[in-house]
């Protein structure tokens, strides 16, 4: 593609990066066939290629974004199917990340929008005020379908319709460390993050008990906490920095103290932004090496499983559907190790039609565009169930939820099926479940 940035704005690294991306791109149009809102929308704006031409025109001309640019980039997933999609190698993640910052810097929302951003920003990212929003969230709940009436007020409705009653602390949320049972083989560090411990801390209790069974020991470090991701993709870049320095120091400190092999992520969404800090603090002399540091050890539990000795199980008995959250599949290029990991434990795995399509979840997409998300979600459950699986299984603790929100079947994490198979206590939701002979 080509671009007419002057040398006075390319003397910019931002503005020269945007610019080495979008002469990347030829044109082609091949992912459109792979974006979920251009498969729901058919407009040509709403997949990325029209969000490049939109991008490409207010950068270039340093411009403001206005109204439309802003509806289109929002109604991005960045769920990056257009990236595996893509043959000439078209970095869109950092593209659509530098155009919502653009947005968030220039563009002045509507109220109830701006509202609603700085509620998700200042509740979502912090975990005890999590707790306490969902507390609420929950006498509030009934009161959905009249929020819904009103327009401006739907996200708060989709809001509300997620909540559920929060989790006290688990058993592994406390910083310490949980030994390796036997012979040590890796020390590790598991992100315990913001959202997850307060809607399923079983998760990460999981997690501990199937690395620590394997001869991990697993550090809750102490002063981590959100990635930054939620933030990072509403373009609160200030914020979502603010907040991955926070861990980058904590997990230094212990790399540079006792040490660590990897950094495990439970949460496929914050495992895509931490793998991603390297590039995002490039240009901070002070942060530049150690962010680099941390990417270059992070890794998705399941990533890591897969180089550890996990036995081969008998036949569980019991019938998987398996979701590859678009953070994973995409983000990451993590496909074929949940999936084998599942296998060898002793599961029936299928995987459904469209499965590079998104659920709908995106951090907090599912609340800020909950109409889109919403369809999104129905068609991937449709194809879930289809598989008239026993259980549904993801990585990543957004999927889990909205994928929830939509259907009967149980909904679980991939490693506390692996927990369950290796010895573990079966995930309350299977609990009647017993192992085939």
């Amino acid at each position: 593609m080509k671009t007419e940035f002057s040398l006075a704005q390319l003397a910019d690294p931002r503005i020269a990066e945007a610019d080495s991306i979008l002469r990347a791109c030829v044109h082609c149009g091949f992912c459109t066939a792979t974006c979920p809102t251009y498969v729901l929308l058919g407009d040509e704006l709403d997949s990325p290629r029209g969000r490049i031409y939109l991008i490409k025109d207010m950068l270039e001309n340093d411009r403001p974004a206005d109204a439309e640019v802003t509806k289109h980039v929002d109604r991005c997933l960045s769920c990056l199917s257009c990236m595996t999609t893509c043959p000439s190698g078209v970095h869109y993640m950092h593209l659509v990340d530098q155009a919502r910052v653009h947005v968030e810097k220039t563009y002045r929302r509507p109220f109830m929008d701006r509202l609603n951003r700085t509620l998700l920003a200042s509740v979502l990212p912090y975990r005890d005020r999590f707790r306490l929003a969902m507390l609420g969230a929950v006498f509030a709940k009934p009161f959905a379908p009249l929020l819904d009436l009103v327009k401006p007020l739907r996200p708060a409705a989709a809001m509300l319709r997620l909540a559920r009653l929060p989790h006290g602390r688990g058993a592994g949320e406390a910083p310490g460390t949980r030994r390796a049972v036997g012979e040590r083989r890796a020390r590790v560090a598991l992100l315990a993050g913001c959202a997850q411990p307060a809607l399923r801390p079983e998760v990460d209790d999981a997690a501990i008990r199937l690395l620590t069974r394997l001869g991990v020991d697993v550090v809750r470090v102490a002063g981590e906490g959100c990635c930054g991701s939620l933030v990072h993709h509403m373009g609160r870049e200030d914020q979502a920095h603010a907040l991955a320095r926070a861990n980058i120091d904590a997990w230094i400190r212990e790399m540079d103290g006792e040490g660590l092999d990897a950094i495990l992520v439970t949460v496929s969404g914050c495992g895509t932004s931490i793998k991603d800090y390297g590039h995002a603090f490039r240009l901070d002399p002070v942060y530049a090496d150690k962010a680099a540091r941390v990417s270059a050890i992070a890794k998705d539990v399941t990533e890591f499983l897969a180089t550890l000795d996990v036995p081969e199980g008998p036949q569980m008995g019991v019938k998987v559907a398996y979701h590859s959250a678009c953070s994973l599949q995409h983000g990451q290029k993590v496909k074929a190790a949940p999936v084998a990991l599942l296998r060898r434990a002793g599961f029936t795995v299928s995987e459904p039609f469209e499965s590079h399509l998104c659920c709908g979840s995106a951090g907090t997409y599912n609340m800020l565009q909950s109409d889109i998300a919403a369809r999104l979600r129905d068609r991937k459950v449709g194809h879930l169930e289809a598989l008239v699986p026993d259980v549904i299984a993801a990585g990543n603790i957004g999927c889990l939820t909205q994928i929830g929100s939509g259907t009967q079947v149980p909904t679980v994490h991939t490693v506390e099926l692996l927990d369950w198979a290796t010895g573990g206590p079966a995930p309350d939701v299977l609990a009647h479940h017993r192992r085939a002979a």
